[in-house]
């Protein structure tokens, strides 16, 4: 059984203070869009939260926030996990970039690259430990992508 280290804290400590930060914008750092893109945002953002739905629903018990999986847990590769190894981050991100153009808010674009970077660090640590976990891990992850299908 893996027990959840430091690094899980930290990973979703981060997570909830950028979550905060761009919610919450320190500096108004604005874009000149127009309403063509900013509709097309909203639109980006309105799917991403499908794919998040989605993809908790599938989790269902196994959701945690911690990148450890969960002792009782089960490995998941149908329905969004078919397309996306990390459907939530995905969803996350989409609906950030969304919105942050939805808002024409370069702020929240800033913070989207922030977590971007956070999200592939936590999901390579993740998926160090699904391989761990689970033999079948590794055949899924060189079928599938981290976060965009066979892209990322």
């Amino acid at each position: 059984m893996l027990k959840k280290t430091f690094r899980d804290y930290a990973y979703v400590a981060i997570q909830f203070f950028l979550f905060l930060v761009y919610l919450y914008p320190l500096v108004p750092v604005g874009l000149s869009l127009p309403d063509t893109a900013r509709y097309v945002g909203l639109g980006l953002a309105g799917v991403s939260l499908l794919i998040c739905g989605a993809a908790l629903l599938q989790l269902n018990s196994n959701l945690s926030p911690f990148p450890t999986p969960l002792a009782r847990g089960t490995l998941i590769t149908e329905g969004v996990y078919s397309v996306s190894r990390h459907p939530i981050y995905a969803g996350i991100l989409g609906f950030c970039v969304g919105y942050a153009v939805y808002t024409s808010s370069g702020y929240r674009l800033i913070i989207t690259g922030f977590l971007v970077v956070l999200f592939y660090f936590k999901s390579s640590y993740e998926e160090g430990l699904l391989q761990q976990r689970y033999p079948a891990y590794a055949e899924y992850h060189n079928r599938v992508g981290r976060f965009l299908p066979n892209l990322f």
